[in-house]
């Protein structure tokens, strides 16, 4: 068996496994998480010194940028938990929804936690005025999400949800809402998915 496909099976065996296991590993996998973010912001601010980055925007302009930004990709992230948490779900991969979650955000992005997130560092990045942040590792973080995403999340989402994911997938956007893939929306009303 390859790495990935053990991670994905591992994945699979907890998510389904022991609801005790499930709940400890949850604020282990969420603080991993959080580290591994907090990594890329933090290795902006050396980088931007040492490459002598100065802002790229005026300092006002930043701030009236960056605040809705901020507050935009909160709200998306923290909007698309509650409806994991409806469902007694967490968003950690570990301890995902015992469903497939279509409500709120999910019925237009598969993603909206990570759109929330990637949107959240972008305002970070004009907040500090940082151009490593913005241009270098905010990209950086997105790439290596959305690689993990399909290498491991998905296939795992798909083993464990079957062809109920794979329709949502097929139907909706990874992150970009304006973007449809598959059928209409109102086609997928009528057949009770969203």
């Amino acid at each position: 068996m390859n790495p990935r496909n053990g991670w994905i099976r591992l994945i699979y065996t907890v998510a389904t496994g022991s609801r005790r296991l499930r709940l400890l590993l949850t604020p282990i996998v969420a603080l991993s998480y959080f580290l591994f973010a907090l990594l890329f912001l933090i290795l902006s601010f050396p980088l931007d010194r040492f490459f002598g980055f100065s802002g790229f925007l005026h300092p006002s302009v930043s701030i009236v940028l960056s605040v809705p930004l901020i507050f935009i990709g909160l709200f998306l992230a923290f909007w698309s938990a509650l409806h994991f948490l409806r469902v007694k779900g967490t968003p950690v991969p570990s301890n995902p929804p015992p469903e497939l979650v279509t409500s709120g955000p999910y019925a237009y992005i598969r993603n909206p936690m990570l759109s929330g997130v990637f949107i959240f560092l972008f305002g970070l990045a004009l907040a500090f005025n940082s151009v490593s942040l913005f241009f270098i590792f905010t990209p950086l973080f997105i790439l290596a999400n959305v690689l993990e995403l399909k290498a491991i999340e998905e296939p795992e989402l798909e083993m464990r949800l079957g062809g109920h994911y794979l329709e949502y997938k097929e139907q909706t956007p990874m992150f970009f809402p304006w973007r449809r893939t598959g059928q209409s929306r109102s086609h997928r009303d009528t057949e009770g998915i969203s």
